[in-house]
C-alpha cells in the first residue's frame, strides 16, 4: 500500500525525485480528476502569482524543491505549483484527516499523537513514507503524496519534532505563502518553540490545524492558523481533532465543516468521554466505524467528502527518540516501524 522512498541532494534533486516517484500517478490523476480540473482554473489568477513571488522571496530552497517536483512529474511548474496552492484556492480540496492527542497527563507517562491521513482514494496505493534529507535543511520523514511537497499530513524529524496536518476548509484567504509552503518550511524548525516562531512570522494564505510535540517535552501544542489569526492552545487532557476549526479564538472565522468532519469530531470526543479515566488506545478512536455514515476511519467508495485513509500513524514521544509505526488497510499490523525519521 505505501513506498518507502530514501531521498537526499539539493532542494531541485529531492524534489525532482518525489517527482519521478509520482510522475505516472499524478499524470494520471490529472488527465481525469474533477479536482485537479477546479483548482486549474486558478491559472493566471493575480493571487496565484502573488504566493508564487512570495514564494520564489522567502523560501527559495522550497521554490526550488517545487521546481524540481515539476520537472520529475513532467508538468507544466505553474501547474505543479497551483496544484500545491490547492486548498489556499479552493475550500473543498479533498484533504481531511483526524488526530488524536494523549498528553502525559501523569509521571512517567508517554506522550502519544496518532493521526489517520485521509485524502483523495485515487492515490490509494501510489503514496510513500519518505526519509528526506536536503541540503542545507533538516533531516525528516513523511507521509508523501504524489506530486505535493512533504510536511501537509503527518512527519518527523531528526530534532524529535512530530508533526501532524489536518486541512481547515476557510473561506477567508490572505495575501501569504500558501499554505502547504508553510509546513514544509515548518520541518526545518529545531522544535517546537522555534516552529511556533516560524509560522507567527510568516504570511499566510489560507489554514491548517497542526499537532505539534518534540521527544523529552510532556506536553502536546494544538495550533489552528488562518491568513490572520494564529490560535495555539497547549492539550492538557485527551482530545480529537477532525479537520475544522474548534479553537475559540477561530470561533468568527468563516469555514465550511462538512458533514464527515462534523461527526467525526462529535464521535471522536464521545469516546474519549466513554474511556475517561481508562488507558486509551488510539486505534480505537481512529479505527472506529461506529457512525456508518460519517465513520471516523474512511474506506467507502461513496465517502461524503470523498476522501478515504490512507494511512494511520502513531507517535510515542520518548526522552529522547520518537518510537512511530504506520498501518494501512484498518488493520493493527505494522506497515512500518520508525525511529525518529529513520526506519527500524
Amino acid at each position: 500500500m505505501l513506498a518507502y522512498l530514501q531521498l537526499e541532494g539539493s532542494p531541485f534533486e529531492v524534489g525532482q525525485a518525489l517527482g519521478r516517484f509520482g510522475a505516472a500517478a499524478l499524470q494520471g490523476y490529472a488527465a481525469r480528476s474533477p479536482a485537479w480540473a477546479t483548482v486549474m482554473r486558478w491559472r493566471g489568477h493575480a493571487a496565484v502569482a502573488a504566493m508564487a513571488e512570495l514564494v520564489r522571496a522567502r523560501q527559495p530552497a522550497i521554490w526550488q524543491e517545487l521546481q524540481g517536483l515539476a520537472a520529475g512529474l513532467g508538468l507544466p511548474a505553474e501547474d505543479v505549483f497551483l496544484w500545491n496552492c490547492r486548498g489556499d484556492v479552493w475550500a473543498m480540496a479533498p484533504d481531511g484527516c483526524t488526530t488524536v492527542q494523549l498528553p502525559a497527563t501523569t509521571p512517567g507517562a508517554t506522550p502519544v499523537v496518532a493521526h489517520n491521513e485521509d485524502g483523495d482514494p485515487a492515490f490509494l496505493g501510489h503514496c510513500a513514507i519518505a526519509q528526506i534529507a536536503v541540503t542545507g535543511g533538516a533531516r525528516f520523514a513523511s507521509f508523501v503524496y504524489p506530486g505535493s511537497l512533504p510536511g501537509h499530513t503527518f512527519a518527523t524529524t531528526d530534532s524529535g519534532l512530530v508533526m501532524t496536518v489536518n486541512n481547515l476548509r476557510t473561506l477567508e484567504v490572505g495575501l501569504g505563502l500558501p499554505r502547504m509552503v508553510v509546513t514544509r518550511a515548518l520541518l526545518d524548525a529545531a522544535g517546537v518553540d522555534a516552529a511556533l516562531e516560524q509560522l507567527g512570522a510568516m504570511p499566510r494564505a489560507g489554514g491548517f490545524h497542526l499537532t505539534l510535540a518534540q521527544a523529552g517535552l510532556p506536553c502536546i501544542t494544538s495550533v489552528e492558523f488562518s491568513d490572520a489569526v494564529l490560535s495555539v492552545q497547549t492539550v492538557e487532557r485527551p482530545a480529537v481533532h477532525a479537520n475544522h476549526m474548534v479553537h475559540a479564538a477561530m470561533a468568527n472565522r468563516p469555514q465550511i465543516v462538512t458533514g464527515s468532519s462534523g461527526h467525526r469530531q462529535l464521535r471522536g470526543e464521545d469516546l474519549l468521554r466513554q474511556h475517561e479515566g481508562e488507558a486509551i488506545d488510539p486505534l480505537d478512536i481512529l479505527f472506529d466505524q461506529g457512525d456508518a455514515r460519517y465513520p471516523i476511519y474512511r474506506d467507502r467508495a461513496d465517502d461524503s467528502d470523498h476522501e478515504n485513509t490512507m494511512a494511520t500513524a502513531s507517535f510515542e514521544l520518548g526522552a529522547a527518540h520518537v518510537d512511530w509505526v504506520v498501518r494501512t488497510g484498518g488493520r493493527r499490523e505494522t506497515s512500518f516501524r520508525m525511529r525518529d525519521a529513520l526506519r527500524l
